[in-house]
């Protein structure tokens, strides 16, 4: 049977080698080259503790008072927000009480599966090494700083994921680098870091083309649809016949819903970061600094420093003074952090305003399934996404409840 992903990020190259594994004949159909997209530049973290909808009252409430300041960790274009609106409502509507405890159940439900969906797929592809052995650290000034992140601690508790809280003694020994003003941290042992998270999406590619699998390079403009899907219809006219097709696009996953009659609020979370390749400094784990916004990241060869978000579509060009706020913040945790031999980057998250990814089938087209929305966890949750859609396609009964996760559900 021909399937056809659209889509060579980590989500995308993940389930196309899954469904190669279960008979399926995959055509991958990318319009840049396969992870160059949010899977090139993301912080590199398989971060099962961040589940937490960012609709939450806590986060929601501080969101003027951010915009207004021009270091702050949210940024919206004024061009842009009109067209934000809707999703902000949804957003909103998304912070009930009642709603927000479904949707941490949901993304709780994903992440507890993580390590035993990504761990056998790192082993048979030959990529167990490009996973590290060390987890995260979550940064606090002091009691009062600790206090304002409970919230967080208090939600991993009812949902039964491990941490360990630390004094500044046993933070120093982990991290020697770490400033003197961090006087507690949690540590997260299940966050693991990826070596190379750009190395990793091409690896899984060449894994997949080495048993057969093509990827073919174009965007797609079209669908034919008769009783089911039929044909993808490329830009240069090329046209691929299908008995399925996946959309695991990301953030240009919006324009290709509408395209299929079924529009979805999907909006990009612009995310930056700084790639120093001479910092002065090494490190173990990958931290964290809930109060300042930022997430650092050994990784690629360096030091990864990202964090914020920014709100301006798909079309405006970077601004990397982002990039250089998170630096700035970074250097107040690792103080002899140098910013030199470095480069900047900016990429699309795709973010629902409910923070929980689409994995379902089309509810109105036969053939057609969508894997996109994965937010912030994009590298987080690809294998699992790869087990339960292929799970979906196959005509297999997945392992959790795969409702919550359905296209039609806003």
């Amino acid at each position: 049977m021909s399937t056809v992903v659209i889509g060579a990020g980590i989500i995308g190259t993940a389930l196309a080698y899954e469904l190669q594994k279960r008979g399926r004949d995959v055509t991958v159909i990318e319009r840049d080259a396969p992870g160059k997209g949010a899977s090139f530049g993301n912080m590199a973290s398989i971060a099962v503790t961040e589940f937490m909808p960012a609709s939450r009252p806590s986060v929601w409430k501080q969101i003027p008072g951010w915009m207004l300041d021009p270091e702050g960790p949210v940024a919206v274009r004024p061009s842009y927000m009109p067209k934000l609106v809707p999703w902000f409502l949804r957003f909103i509507a998304a912070s009930r009480p009642s709603k927000l405890r479904e949707l941490e159940a949901q993304g709780a439900a994903l992440c507890a599966r993580v390590h035993d969906d990504l761990l056998p797929l790192l082993r048979e592809t030959g990529l167990e090494g490009e996973m590290t052995e060390d987890g995260c650290l979550s940064l606090y000034t002091d009691e009062a700083e600790f206090k304002a992140d409970r919230e967080h601690i208090e939600i991993l508790e009812r949902f039964n994921f491990p941490h360990e809280v630390l004094g500044r003694q046993a933070i120093k020994a982990l991290e020697p680098e770490l400033s003197d003003k961090i006087g507690i941290a949690v540590l997260f042992p299940q966050n693991r870091s990826m070596r190379d998270p750009y190395r990793l999406v091409l690896r899984l590619a060449d894994a997949f083309k080495a048993r057969g699998g093509k990827i073919e390079n174009g965007e797609v403009t079209d669908f034919v649809r008769g009783n089911g899907i039929q044909e993808v219809v490329l830009k240069d006219g090329r046209r691929t016949a299908a008995k399925e097709v996946v959309v695991c696009a990301g953030a240009y996953t919006t324009a290709l819903a509408k395209m299929l009659g079924e529009p979805i609020p999907l909006e990009t979370e612009r995310g930056y970061h700084t790639q120093i390749m001479s910092p002065g400094i090494s490190m173990r784990h990958s931290i964290i600094w809930p109060a300042r916004a930022f997430m650092v990241t050994p990784t690629a060869g360096g030091i990864r420093v990202g964090g914020t978000v920014e709100m301006a579509g798909l079309e405006a060009p970077p601004d990397y003074r982002r990039s250089k706020i998170t630096v700035k913040r970074a250097q107040e945790a690792l103080p002899n952090l140098r910013h030199e031999n470095y480069t900047e980057w900016m990429g699309h998250r795709p973010a629902f305003p409910d923070t929980v990814p689409v994995m379902s089938a089309s509810a109105k087209t036969k053939g057609v399934f969508y894997a996109t929305g994965h937010g912030h966890l994009g590298l987080t949750y690809a294998a699992t996404n790869a087990r339960l859609m292929a799970d979906l396609i196959t005509g297999v009964k997945p392992p959790i409840d795969m409702h919550p996760y359905r296209v039609n559900r806003f």
